[in-house]
């Protein structure tokens, strides 16, 4: 688990690289070093109607493929895209994928 992660600050990249070689001594187990990793990381945007039509449209996919790939139903993608309801927690770390590495990320 040595991915090169994108810290917010300086210190949050020391406190995460010194994390990291306490966890590759065994010092740290996997959960914790998730928490260390999590610190690090950028929040994920929240995906309203026009985020979530726009990206569909770039990659020329429907509604009902889109659902396929996030594990959600047509009729949920739908009313996001109506602005009725909007994505939980999973859907939008999905769609942040989808936007950051593309199709075949999902696939």
């Amino acid at each position: 688990m040595t991915t090169k992660i994108k810290a917010k600050s300086r210190i949050l990249e020391a406190v995460h690289e010194t994390a990291a070689d306490l966890h590759r001594l065994g010092f740290i187990d996997q959960r914790k070093m998730r928490k260390y990793d999590a610190l690090c990381l950028d929040p994920i945007p929240d995906y309203d109607s026009e985020m979530i039509r726009s990206l569909r449209e770039r990659y020329q996919i429907s509604q009902t493929v889109l659902a396929s790939l996030l594990n959600t139903s047509p009729s949920a993608v739908r009313q996001w895209e109506l602005g009725d309801k909007h994505p939980s927690g999973p859907s939008q770390k999905l769609l942040n994928l989808l936007e950051r590495k593309g199709l075949d990320a999902l696939i």
